[in-house]
């Protein structure tokens, strides 16, 4: 992306290069590093065990040790193996081995706990019980964790008023793949379905208003953190709850603000999951005919060679993106395993198809790590890429250390690592003209203090928030230039 340097953009640009032999200095320096978004973040994945076990103390809640799992109830002092929440204070070996149990802290293989896959994947049912009262602290945690780590938006995938369309789903079986029909079977549910995952949206951000004291002189820096979300679908279940849930998804987006686009989430190499997915996408494609102007971000290809047989590699990301129109793509990391792989590259960097990277997620869980990940060759390919956090709490992470992690196995220049932080802007939904086009700024725009510039970024959510990256960028490049730490 083109733009002039500034004395202090050079000197940052200098001290990047001289940093990346330094991890200690170099983490200081991304820590403070203007981040532009984090666009792939599930919500219940985002929070550390910590918490989830902090909230379950405060509300009287049983933990089950033998299985890691923090239980809807509280104790009854018949089951053994069960200790009350509350109780993990005073016994740190029981504390250790929750949070291990709860992420993917210090993971090992066991006969009985065999693959970080399966480990990560597990924790969400032990801590599901406490998130769905908690949405509220997790959206604050969520938001306090971007300010302090300088991320501006975060595109937070959640799923309220998802068990009503579960229940409309199994009580209106799909006949084959009539779409047509399904909408009419459905269409009455769809205004308490939407009421609800409104109504579920507005309790949360009240809740987070509340625990960041926002519009007081207490209010924590989280408050200006910027957050739209995905409703997040869940793709494990038979067709029939998979439409109704996209159905309503799509309607949601269509009808609150708040809502920007839709996901489909949970392990694609689930034996449902790859049984269904080429139908999954064609009911994207029937219900972008309804609804054109949602916009899709979708899981595909979290695969790898032996997860799935062969034949399982060779399309998932091509159909998300020629049949489902998604606009980015989550994760795409068996992308050299696809048919025609070199032609779905180029198609994708045409289309400007982004590409969402989780470069700690796909260490941990998939094994695919360093320089074997497809980063690199995503961005040889000219296809648009951004790094993002997957579920930070569970993999104890943070943006930075994706930035870290990025900057340390390849060798980026300061204006690539730029460029990583707007792209998450740049491919974002928010609405709204970019400031970028063709990776220049817009002629309104070339002159960013103009009256011309004011004009454009006044008709422009998405501008605006640029603009703002852009000036965090001045900011934190003056700090560095003249931080003696930082320089030589």
């Amino acid at each position: 992306m083109c733009l002039a340097q500034t004395t202090d953009e050079q000197k940052t640009a200098h001290i990047f290069t001289t940093l990346q032999s330094d991890p200690a200095r170099l983490a200081l320096f991304l820590r403070q590093f203007p981040k532009g978004a984090d666009l792939h973040n599930h919500m219940v994945g985002a929070i550390y065990a910590e918490s989830y076990l902090k909230w379950a103390a405060q509300d009287g809640e049983c933990v089950a040790l033998d299985h890691g799992q923090i239980l809807s109830h509280a104790c009854t002092g018949h089951d053994k193996g069960e200790m009350p929440a509350a109780a993990l204070a005073g016994n740190p070996n029981a504390e250790n081995n929750m949070i291990d149990a709860l992420s993917m802290r210090d993971f090992v293989p066991t006969a009985n706990d065999r693959s970080g896959h399966d480990h990560f994947f597990a924790t969400f049912s032990r801590f599901f019980p406490i998130t769905q009262k908690h949405a509220g602290d997790s959206l604050a945690e969520v938001k306090d964790r971007a300010a302090q780590d300088h991320v501006q938006y975060v595109e937070l995938m959640i799923s309220p008023g998802l068990g009503g369309m579960i229940a409309a789903g199994m009580t209106h079986p799909l006949k084959g793949e009539d779409y047509a029909q399904a909408e009419q079977a459905l269409k009455p549910l769809l205004p308490k379905l939407v009421t609800d995952v409104r109504h579920e949206t507005d309790e949360m951000e009240q809740q987070a208003q509340h625990v960041l004291q926002c519009g007081t002189p207490q209010a924590h820096l989280g408050c200006g953190v910027k957050v739209r979300y995905l409703y997040q679908t869940v793709r494990t279940f038979q067709p029939s709850v998979v439409f109704a849930q996209l159905y309503a998804g799509y309607e949601v987006v269509r009808s609150d603000a708040r809502f920007v686009g839709v996901n489909i989430v949970a392990p694609e190499d689930n034996v449902i999951a790859m049984r269904d997915y080429d139908q999954h996408m064609r009911m994207f494609q029937a219900l972008n005919a309804q609804y054109p102007d949602v916009k899709l971000s979708l899981h595909a290809g979290e695969l790898t060679p032996g997860l799935v047989p062969p034949e399982g590699l060779a399309h998932h990301i091509r159909s998300a993106v020629e049949i489902a129109n998604a606009r980015r793509i989550g994760h795409g990391i068996d992308i050299a395993w696809e048919q025609d792989a070199t032609g779905l590259l180029a198609e994708m960097a045409q289309k400007k198809v982004m590409v969402e990277i989780n470069l700690t997620s796909n260490d941990v869980i998939l094994n695919v790590k360093g320089k074997s990940h497809p980063f690199a060759l995503y961005r040889r390919a000219g296809v648009p890429v951004a790094l993002s956090t997957d579920d930070e709490g569970v993999s104890r992470g943070n943006l930075t250390q994706e930035y870290l992690r990025a900057a340390t196995t390849w060798p980026l220049s300061y204006k690539e690592m730029k460029e990583l932080s707007r792209n998450g802007l740049i491919y974002s939904f928010i609405p709204g003209k970019s400031l970028w086009a063709d990776g220049h700024l817009v002629s309104a725009c070339q002159d960013m203090t103009s009256k011309t510039c004011q004009d454009f970024t006044a008709q422009s959510e998405k501008a605006r928030t640029q603009l703002d990256l852009e000036k965090n960028f001045t900011r934190f490049e003056t700090a560095v230039a003249h931080n003696p730490l930082l320089a030589e």
